[in-house]
């Protein structure tokens, strides 16, 4: 860890923790490890969401319904 990293206190599943142990100890890295990489995998996933969604911010909205006619109409359902 970095001179720069935080600690923070974090309560696990008890099975889920006993999973993070058996893999942190195959793996040879450390549970602080292995939770920064999660957590930074799901904020950029998160990021690359926000970027889909702001990509498509200009396109046409259509309710619900509104498919479900479309799609009633055009033979779909």
């Amino acid at each position: 860890m970095s001179e720069a990293s935080k600690r923070s206190t974090i309560y696990f599943d008890p099975q889920l923790h006993a999973a993070l142990r058996l893999k942190a100890a195959h793996t040879h890295r450390s549970l602080s490890e292995i939770v920064n990489d999660a957590v930074r995998a799901a904020l950029a996933e998160d990021q690359e969401d926000l970027a889909a969604f702001a990509e498509r911010v200009s396109e046409p909205v259509m309710s619900y319904e509104a498919l479900l006619d479309d799609l009633k109409t055009h033979g779909k359902i």
